[in-house]
């Protein structure tokens, strides 16, 4: 507390994003000198409050404010280059999920908030951390002594937050139901204090007694509501009329009539200059009440001491539990083993503790420092661990036929290790397929994984180019894959990863060898049965799934088969023999996508070449050998056609995506490829198949979309060109994903 001199409390009220007003009354304040002793608020008036107490001058409260790591923050999501890819779900197509916990249906499954708090969370142990330690967790030492206020759910009263961790205080009281998930402090469990009390000038006048009270407000109380409001009944239901009105004479509230809504974070620079313009316009009426200035200088000066004297952040181990009070050693152990001598410096903790809450086990953590002896800290951790099951759905819709429905069901936990069962199931006429996966992952600062796994998948291409209105005609090719293995797998960097795979497979492609067969004609029968060796380098970084807009993958697959083929001839083949062969070969695949240009631009260039290499030897017949060959599927839809014009032994393909977005999750693509087959295989008009010569077949293909993101997955109207298909021009409409599970070898 200033001595002999008038001292000067102020006070926040909450207010989301309009609440960042209360940086340009800060800003303002300080401007012209005036001292600011205490500091008291409410929701987004704590946050901002809490990093002026911290030490944090305006300039650099409004600087973080308007930063990427801000805006990631209020909107729950993780910044692109901290995306652990070691730890993201096998590409499917599911659009929507919920978990389900293992002990209640319904009463513990339900969602209790619309973003994730993990960087959140982060974000403010990194922020206010140090301070609250290197002050011992007391609110009075800080650069300016604070209070904040939150609600208590079941005691349904106002508490005022004096001591204790300050980015749990802050959490707690900026916690806007269903927003944020409600945190428990020393076993009371907390919402946002503006629920009770929205603007606490009876905490700063109770606390600190000042001489002169300066008020930011940027809130009111709740006008009547209708009875068909249901979002303005619930949060009438849950809040308390709060009294804005200055409770003394030696007092003055600052109104900023600001535009801002409480969660339109893109205008926080709007929100700050109008909390500065508000106290401008009234400077002379606080300058005539507070005759008591502070030079810039010392205020300069004691904000630098307050921070060097700040513990530095260096956490030297790591403890974890659960509400139930036991250790949970997987989060440990991925952050920090417990007998590790390491010290964690703050990019070092950051990266390893967002690697961790990667991992599908928790549904958030909430994190504090303490001090040991020796001034390192230790990083301690609640944790609240993720429901045990999680149920996926999703498919894909199309005015073609390949309606194709998805649904998973994985149970996920840890212990020393993480375990995690999938069980996911396609099932349409096009595509069908079963997959069971368990996994094993074992923690680490690198963490490996160890998975066991079980795939069926079938394909039924159709004789005619049916859409989703017309009948089907008889199948002219079914291929149906089992295959099981074992996969390892490491990360290599935060977007990348190298996996190991060996799998045994069987094989069954039944087919005609012509366009001409009847109901009666039995068809051509090719098993091949066999082992393959897999190993692979990714990095990802796309935005999305399917049709990305921004970063970056490269891949390269080094694959070994080898197999033995048994062919029966049907009614319609050429030949009448039975043929047994074995196989083995080496296949090397290439794949480069990448946009070059920033993620939020109007237009967008995207790069694309995938090349393979493949030393496959010929099967029985054309039809049997083109089915073991790779096809292209740099578009999605190609993955629907049996078009030979497009498989081959070798082949490079490249082309280029321009990408128009109008308007947020709209885009227009288009999409054009230039195929150059290496080696390819013709069809003889005697039946016998020889190779072409090198690029004989080279080909233009290219595909035209309007593509509207919902919020669960694309809507898309889609013209594709592919020249040496009978019908080039192929138009549908489709919503939902068009991915499959992979393949055994091809």
């Amino acid at each position: 507390m200033a001595q002999g001199r008038q001292t000067v409390g102020v006070v926040l009220s909450g207010g989301g994003a309009s609440g960042l007003a209360h940086v340009g009354v800060l800003k303002a304040l300080e401007d012209n000198h005036i001292p600011i002793d205490f500091i008291v608020g409410t929701s987004a008036g704590a946050l901002v409050g809490a990093m002026y107490a911290s030490g944090y001058s305006p300039q650099e409260i409004e600087a973080y404010v308007l930063s990427e790591s801000f805006e990631l923050m209020v909107k729950g999501q993780e910044d692109a280059e901290q995306q652990f890819l070691f730890y993201q779900d096998a590409t499917n197509a599911s659009m929507f999920n919920f978990s389900v916990a293992q002990d209640s249906i319904l009463q513990k499954s339900l969602p209790l908030a619309l973003i994730d708090p993990t960087y959140l969370d982060f974000e403010m142990l990194k922020i206010f951390g140090r301070a609250s330690a290197s002050v011992q967790e007391d609110f009075n030492q800080l650069f300016i002594p604070y209070r904040c206020v939150a609600s208590a759910v079941e005691s349904k009263s106002s508490i005022t937050f004096s001591e204790g961790n300050l980015n749990q205080a802050v959490r707690a009281s900026m916690t806007f139901p269903l927003y944020l998930n409600p945190i428990r402090i020393n076993g009371v469990l907390y919402f946002d204090g503006g629920l009770y009390n929205n603007f606490p000038i009876d905490v700063l006048y109770s606390e600190f007694q000042p001489d002169f009270i300066i008020g930011s407000n940027v809130s009111k109380n709740l006008s009547p509501v209708s009875d068909r409001d249901f979002l303005g009944l619930l949060t009438s239901m849950m809040t308390t009329p709060t009294n804005y009105t200055m409770p003394c004479k030696e007092g003055l509230i600052i109104e900023p009539n600001t535009v801002v809504g409480t969660f339109d974070f893109d205008d926080v620079q709007q929100a700050i200059q109008d909390g500065y313009s508000a106290t401008m316009l009234q400077i002379d009426s606080i300058l005539a009440h507070v005759y008591s200035r502070v030079d810039p200088n010392e205020r300069l000066i004691k904000r630098q001491n307050f921070k060097a004297k700040l513990l530095p952040l260096a956490v030297s181990e790591v403890r974890s539990n659960s509400g139930r009070k036991f250790d949970l050693p997987f989060v440990r152990n991925a952050i920090l083993p417990k007998y590790s001598k390491q010290i964690l410096d703050s990019l070092s903790l950051e990266k390893r503790y967002l690697r961790a809450l990667a991992a599908p086990y928790y549904s958030f953590v909430s994190p504090n420092f303490v001090v040991r002896n020796d001034s390192t800290l230790t990083l301690l951790l609640k944790v609240n661990k993720a429901n045990a099951f999680r149920v996926d759905f999703g498919g894909i819709i199309s005015s073609r036929a390949i309606n194709t429905g998805f649904l998973g069901l994985t149970y996920r936990r840890a212990g020393l290790v993480g375990q995690r069962i999938d069980a996911s199931s396609y099932f349409g006429k096009f595509y069908g397929s079963g997959k069971i996966n368990y996994e094993l992952v074992f923690p680490g600062s690198i963490p490996v994984s160890l998975s066991a796994y079980f795939v069926l998948n079938r394909w039924d291409y159709f004789k005619s180019f049916a859409t989703f209105f017309e009948d089907v005609k008889p199948s002219f090719l079914i291929q149906e894959e089992r295959y099981t293995g074992l996969q390892f797998k490491v990360p290599t960097g935060t977007h990348s990863i190298i996996t190991a795979n060996t799998r045994v497979f069987w094989l069954d492609d039944s087919y005609y060898q012509t366009e001409y067969f009847t109901k009666e004609d039995t068809a051509d029968y090719t098993s091949f049965i066999g082992e393959s060796i897999r190993l692979a380098y990714t990095s990802n970084t796309l935005n999305r799934k399917q049709y990305a807009s921004s970063g970056t993958l490269l891949e390269f697959k080094a694959t070994y088969v080898r197999g033995k083929e048994l062919t029966f001839p049907g009614t319609t083949s050429t030949s009448t023999d039975t043929v047994s062969k074995k196989h083995q070969w080496l296949s090397l695949q290439f794949e480069l996508l990448t946009f070059p240009f920033q993620k939020k631009q109007v237009v967008n260039l995207g790069l694309h070449l995938k090349s393979v290499l493949n030393s496959q030897s010929l099967f029985a017949n054309y039809t049997a050998s083109m089915l073991a060959l790779p096809g292209i599927n740099v578009l999605p839809d190609l993955d629907t056609y049996f078009i030979a014009a497009y498989r081959s032994t070798q082949y490079v393909c490249g082309g280029a995506q321009l990408i128009v977005s109008p308007l947020k999750n709209i885009d227009l693509r288009l999409d054009a490829y230039a195929f150059l087959p290496i080696i390819q295989l013709v069809l003889n008009p005697d039946g016998s198949f020889t190779y072409a010569k090198p690029l004989d077949g080279r080909s233009i293909l290219a595909a035209a979309n309007i593509i509207y993101h919902s919020p669960v997955g694309p809507i898309r109207a889609t013209i594709n060109y592919l020249p040496k298909y009978v019908q080039p021009i192929q138009l549908q409409l489709s919503f939902g994903y068009l991915l499959f599970n992979e393949r055994a070898i091809r």
